[in-house]
């Protein structure tokens, strides 16, 4: 191990130096995106997978928390096994299947530990695999990705902090960094770029680990950057058996990785498929036709597996709301498609090099496409192609059905790319280097690749300096602080659709919160609840729907508050809080 530290210590450093920018950026997020907070409620609320304001807590929590929960782990599992015995027995009649959750017209208020126990863990359900599980099979997604996150929170119990939910995205950067070095290195040989092997596989991962694109991934706290390291190891994997022969062997690790990217996000289905497809034909033009039948059969068994694990996906693909959009977009055709594949590809180039960068690598390719024109005429490609296949093939079909099937034009779809253009573009860099140092020898010495290589990284330095901020959220801070001063006090919410979710953080906080629309608020039949306060703070989220004036004329007009503070939130989310009263 000693040895191979010492023999690897450039990599690590490199790694480690990334990991360091990564982080800065991590401590300076405040807030979450509604899907972020969404992450830790899957995750941790107890057989509970949604906040509804008219059922504070859902059907199967109640049921577990009064049928299955005994004061020890003995009457717990009779419980569990008297509930099994009356599913078998009764069927729809079982107590289970017709247990009822405690529903409400209106809105009611909850309070701060109840929207702590949505998004913390506690002691008594840390480590509660089975309530993940249960929850996601309601959501769109697998659950793999928010069992991770799960854990992560069980061993930080009593909090929901954005470092703890960016964790699991530090450590798949770092694996993605990892393989990005290995299978830099692999690729520069078999393409012989040999020479510069070492310097192309540091440089992937140092282009990678400081680009917008990484920066974006540890961000955003969903399970792209998980799916960033199984696509990426998929990848290493099939590369590492094409070039030693062994599809027909060994192939246990092979069948673990599709089923970990299968339970992480079904998207992975994209890459896999477009890669397995890509070496499935170069194996049948190889005539390696055993290698060809046991990658099949260990990916049918893949498939298998994961839909055994997980069988709530078939519905969640083919029958779900996001499913259905899905396969409606994929059946429009071209309408719109140009669209798209232009907004798709902006994106891709914003988050993989800044612009600077993509023209002088534009200059220095048509350089080396001048300097080495004649040359390769009549030459054999020395098995380069199917590594050339493998790599440019399956993201470009990843690339082209995200943009037709993913249901926002947002950078989230195409993060599992970001590596996979870097490993390219710095690929290419090397192979142009290559050609012009034959023309011109002077480039060839050390120093001249070194200062190249070293201006790359400082371009793509000089991009995160420039970072738009995206999934930073920044002066959400503020708002706690501002929770934290006035925890003792009541909040009403008004929102449209689901907005409240990036509020989750605050809520904790108040006494209770009475989250409503506009209209319940209006209406609302039980008014003695709110009346009955001296002091309330009122956050009124931005919406189309109605103007801070309607919400306040109401609370005013109805319930006899007047206001006596308030804040404009400019950062962050654009809410307003205000705080009223019934003074004299």
């Amino acid at each position: 191990m000693k040895e191979r530290l010492k023999r690897n210590r450039y990599e690590i450093l490199a790694v480690l130096l990334c990991l360091a920018v990564l982080c800065i950026f991590v401590s300076r997020k405040e807030g979450f995106h509604q899907d972020e907070a969404l992450s830790f409620e899957l995750a941790n609320a107890e057989f509970n997978p949604w906040i509804v304001t008219t059922q504070p807590e859902g059907r199967l929590a109640k049921f577990v928390h009064n049928e299955i929960e005994g004061a020890s782990f003995g009457e717990t599992l009779g419980n569990l096994m008297d509930t099994a015995r009356d599913v078998l027995e009764n069927g729809r009649e079982s107590k289970l299947l017709t247990y009822r959750a405690d529903v409400y017209e209106e809105p009611v208020w909850i309070t701060a530990q109840q929207f702590a126990d949505y998004v913390q863990v506690d002691k008594g359900d840390a480590f509660s695999y089975l309530s993940v599980y249960f929850n996601v099979k309601d959501d769109n997604h697998p659950p793999l990705y928010f069992m991770l996150l799960h854990t992560v929170c069980s061993l930080f119990q009593g909090r929901a902090e954005a470092w703890m939910g960016c964790l699991v995205n530090l450590m798949a950067a770092a694996g993605v960094m990892a393989l990005l070095i290995w299978s830099g290195r692999l690729l520069a040989q078999e393409l012989g770029l040999g020479a510069y092997a070492g310097q192309a596989g540091i440089l992937c991962a140092a282009l990678y680990g400081v680009s917008a694109g990484a920066i974006a991934t540890v961000l955003l706290i969903r399970m792209y950057g998980l799916l960033s390291f199984w696509c990426m190891a998929y990848f290493s994997l099939v590369l590492k058996k094409w070039r030693d022969g062994t599809f027909d062997r060994q192939n246990v690790l092979l069948i673990l990785v599709t089923l970990c990217g299968f339970l992480t996000q079904y998207f992975f289905l994209f890459y896999c498929i477009c890669l397995a497809l890509a070496a499935g034909v170069l194996l049948y033009r190889r005539k390696r036709l055993r290698e060809l039948f046991c990658f099949g059969r260990s990916m049918a068994a893949a498939a298998v597996v994961g839909v055994a694990a997980f069988p709530f996906a078939i519905s969640d693909v083919f029958s779900s709301g996001r499913g259905v959009e899905a396969l409606g977009n994929l059946a429009a055709g071209l309408s719109g498609y140009g669209v798209r594949l232009w907004a798709f590809g902006k994106i891709l180039a914003d988050r993989t090099f800044p612009l600077v960068f993509w023209v002088l690598f534009a200059g220095l390719a048509l350089w080396g496409l001048w300097c080495a024109r004649g040359r390769g005429k009549g030459q054999r490609d020395g098995g380069k192609t199917p590594y050339l296949w493998m790599l440019l093939a399956p993201p470009a079909g990843d690339f082209l059905l995200t943009a037709r099937m993913a249901p926002y034009l947002v950078d989230r779809y195409v993060m599992p790319l970001f590596p996979f253009v870097i490993l390219a573009v710095t690929l290419g860099f090397a192979a142009v280097w290559k050609i012009l140092a034959e023309r011109h020898g002077f480039l060839a010495q050390k120093p001249f690749l070194q200062l190249c290589w070293g201006m790359a990284l400082l371009l793509q330095m000089a991009a995160v300096l420039r970072y738009d901020g995206s999934y930073l959220y920044r002066g959400y801070a503020g708002q706690e602080r501002l929770a934290e001063e006035y925890a003792a006090l009541p909040c009403i919410c008004v929102y449209d659709g689901v907005g409240y979710y990036e509020n989750l953080p605050e809520f904790t906080r108040y006494e209770k919160s009475l989250l409503l629309t506009l209209e319940q608020l209006r209406d609302r039949e039980d008014k003695e609840s709110i009346a009955a306060l001296d002091e309330v703070m009122v956050l009124m989220k931005p919406s189309q729907a109605y103007a801070w004036e309607d919400v306040l004329e109401i609370l005013q007009k109805q319930y006899g508050f007047s206001q006596e503070a308030s804040w404009q939130a400019a950062g962050a989310h654009g809410d307003r809080l205000v705080r009223m009263g019934k003074g004299e």
